[in-house]
This record gives C-alpha cells, sequence and structure tokens, in this order.
C-alpha cells in the first residue's frame, strides 16, 4: 500500500514506523527538516519537507497516485484541510484524520471524513476504568463506542447458550477461545468452563454486561 502520512509527531512518527516495518510503500510530510532523526533508522520510507497542506508538496509527495492519507499534525484545521484535500482533489480512496476536539467529529463525518479523536477515546476509557473495574477492554472502535472484551467463563455463564448472552445493537459475542483455539459460535453454542469469550459492547452497556457476567459493579463476580 502506498501511504502518505502527514504530521510527524508522537503518532504520525509511530504509524509511520509501524507501516514501514509492515512493508508499505510510506512517505512522511512534516516542515521538520530534522525528521529522519525523530523517525529512526526502522524507517525506510520517503520525506518531503513541507507544508501536508499544500498542494505542490502533495504531489511531491505521491498523493496522485496513493492508496491512502493519514492527517496526524497536532493542528485540527490542518488536518481537516490537508484530509479534505487528499480526498476531495486527489481522490485517495483512504483518508483519515486526527482531531483534538471531538466536538468536530461529527461534523467532519458528514462531509464523509473518517476521524480518530485521542481526546474521546481517551476520556471513554478513563470512564470505563473507572466505573467498571473488572472490565478491561482489548480494543475499542471509532472514538470508543464500541469496546472489546475477553472474560472467563463466570459461574453464572457455564451451561447457557450464547443467544443469552447476546443484546441486539448493544452486545455481541464475536467468538470463544475453548482448550486455546477460537471458533465463531452459534447462538445454540453452551458456555463450558474455561472457556473465554469474546465480547463486543456499546459504552451505554457496560452495566448490562456486568449483570449478564453476575458481575456487581465495582465488584466481583
Amino acid at each position: 500500500m502506498r501511504v502518505i502520512i502527514m504530521g510527524c509527531g508522537r503518532v504520525g512518527s509511530e504509524v509511520s514506523r509501524l507501516m514501514s516495518e509492515e512493508g508499505h510503500d510510506v512517505t512522511v510530510v512534516d516542515c521538520d527538516e530534522n525528521i529522519r532523526e525523530i523517525l529512526g533508522p526502522q524507517f525506510h520510507g520517503k520525506i518531503v519537507i513541507g507544508m501536508g497542506f499544500d498542494r505542490e508538496v502533495l504531489i511531491r509527495a505521491g498523493i496522485e497516485h496513493a492508496d491512502a492519507f493519514a492527517a496526524t499534525s497536532d493542528s485540527d484545521n490542518a488536518n481537516i484541510v490537508a484530509a479534505r484535500i487528499a480526498r476531495n482533489i486527489f481522490k485517495v480512496p483512504r483518508v483519515v484524520a486526527r482531531l483534538f476536539d471531538p466536538r468536530r467529529a461529527e461534523i467532519y463525518r458528514r462531509l464523509g471524513l473518517a476521524t480518530i479523536s485521542s481526546t474521546a477515546w481517551g476520556a471513554e476509557r478513563i470512564r470505563e476504568t473507572l466505573t467498571h473495574a473488572e472490565l478491561d477492554a482489548q480494543g475499542t472502535f471509532g472514538s470508543g463506542e464500541v469496546s472489546l472484551f475477553t472474560i472467563e467463563a463466570t459461574p453464572a455463564l457455564i451451561g447457557r447458550m450464547v443467544n443469552a448472552l447476546v443484546i441486539p445493537g448493544e452486545i455481541g459475542v464475536v467468538a470463544i477461545t475453548r482448550e486455546d483455539k477460537a471458533f465463531l459460535p452459534m447462538l445454540g453454542t453452551e458456555i463450558r468452563e474455561g472457556d473465554l469469550i469474546h465480547f463486543a459492547v456499546v459504552s451505554s452497556a457496560l452495566d448490562r454486561l456486568e449483570n449478564l457476567l453476575g458481575i456487581e459493579q465495582g465488584g466481583q463476580p
């Protein structure tokens, strides 16, 4: 994949290194002439010095042939301008913009731009950790609206069917690991002792998940 990363701060540099290590053709655009030192020797991609929303700079970065573009600078305005140029002018198939102000996210989603708000994600994770101490998310989607949890089958679950654990639109069982092998369960799959149950849960349904698991809020199973 041919990828352009605009902005070489902590997020941009980490994404650039990760994708470079995975073998993608990565180009980093930043105004800092010292970004080669920031990226380190493990980065094998291309570097273009300049403003990430400047048309000529983006052309030098190869945006006309890019498969993906990520705007990760420390400026919401710069990220949105660059992302819109990439999407609307150069028709890059995959575009994402980092936002610090989560209040802007919905506006830009309506414009067809995918956004990542570390502020909203972090706030949601802190709230979950404080109010649902027994649940530890393995990952999230969007800005934390949906989380993934892995729970060992509690006494309250053993012998029950998967359909008893599913609440449409709120809680889903996406997989079960049994004897070190994962599989996709049917609604009629019976939960056994030792099973690891992998849930996808919307943030507003964490209390309901705790009730299903037999966990008292803030307590133990």
